[in-house]
């Protein structure tokens, strides 16, 4: 139905005006009686096989929303009803801005993929906080943190530290953010030294706390195998927690979507079935050169079902899922968590 019926509809519409209307009708409709109940009876799949335990916590399956569809936390409490196990809302910045200007999303059709140069628009840690603080959803939730726009590099850690220190106690884990390909000059705080200055001062703030809640860092699929190597040696130096495999890719390869189109959009990062590829490789070169020691969510281009067991399969424990989300709806998330019993049952 949504792939045959829906999908056709709202691709009429700009992408970013998609996004504003189902999450302005999933905020009237689960106002209605039975309406969650009856999301849930539709889409949750209950079965203790499902369940994971990664980083201290219970997930009751593998599936999570990745950042960025509910940046605000304005409807992650809805999005539970769907069979997500957890919901990773933000970027979310120390204040609030408005990204970059539009159109700033796109679909390549062709492709089962979107370019995105939104910039981290977001109402601030400060309002987000207040909908976490009034809002229990059930589900895991994570919070992604970046700097703002107009905040130079070189002051980059003070707006780290501002909005994990306001998030920390109001999520269940925190990602870094260094490597969204839509704020310039973000990227040169992927270097080594950079990232372990920042990763280390949210470390000891987090040592300031009673209770330890997991850091992860998420990563580009645009490092060469130094920089997984660095990535590695980051990761047992500073003793953050998991890695996030993958953002957004700047690369335009392999597409079928008209080159001059493409060129006609622009800059943004890639996301959807191109980035398959790319983000499991990084998910397996890592697993396997750290003898599976490195904690890893699996996050690019999952479109299907078996692109989640790829994934799985390659060394995550966990897995999220957008643009899949917007080209097959929220059956996939069903479809995913059934293949996993199949494959577990020996079916």
């Amino acid at each position: 139905m949504y792939r045959k019926i829906l999908r056709p509809l709202l691709f009429t519409l700009k992408p970013e005006t998609v996004h504003h209307i189902i999450v302005h009708l999933l905020k009237i409709l689960f106002r209605l009686p039975l309406v969650s109940r009856l999301t849930s009876w539709v889409y949750d799949v209950n079965n203790p096989r499902l369940k994971r335990k990664f980083l201290g916590m219970t997930f009751k399956n593998p599936v999570g929303m990745a950042a960025g569809f509910d940046k605000n936390a304005k409807v992650f409490k809805e999005f539970s009803h769907f069979g997500f196990s957890f919901i990773e809302i933000g970027t979310v910045t120390p204040l609030a801005q408005p990204g970059n200007p539009k159109p700033r999303s796109f679909r390549l059709t062709k492709d089962q993929a979107l370019i995105n140069r939104m910039g981290f628009n977001n109402i601030g840690v400060d309002r987000v906080v207040k909908r976490l603080k009034n809002t229990h959803s059930g589900i895991v939730v994570g919070g992604n943190i970046g700097k703002n726009t107009e905040t130079p590099n070189d002051e980059s850690l003070n707006d780290y530290a501002t909005a994990f220190n306001k998030i920390y106690n109001h999520v269940d884990y925190v990602v870094i953010n260094l490597s969204c390909p839509n704020i310039k000059n973000l990227n040169e705080l992927q270097d080594k030294n950079r990232t372990m200055e920042i990763l280390n001062e949210l470390m000891r703030i987090r040592s300031l706390h009673q209770e330890k809640k997991p850091l992860l860092l998420k990563i580009s699929p645009d490092l060469d195998n130094k920089q997984l190597d660095d990535v590695m040696d980051i990761f047992y130096s500073t003793g953050i927690d998991a890695i996030i495999a993958t953002n957004t890719t700047i690369q335009r390869k392999n597409l079928s979507t008209d080159s001059g189109k493409v060129k006609q959009i622009g800059d943004g990062g890639l996301s959807g079935k191109p980035l398959k590829q790319r983000s499991t490789e990084i998910i397996r070169y890592l697993n396997e050169n750290s003898g599976g020691q490195i904690p890893i969510i699996g996050v690019g281009g999952i479109m299907s079902p078996e692109d989640a067991l790829e994934k799985l399969s390659a060394g995550a424990t966990l897995v999220q899922i957008y643009t899949g989300f917007i080209y097959n709806g929220p059956g996939l998330v069903k479809q995913i968590n059934k293949s996993i019993l199949r494959k577990t049952s020996g079916g």
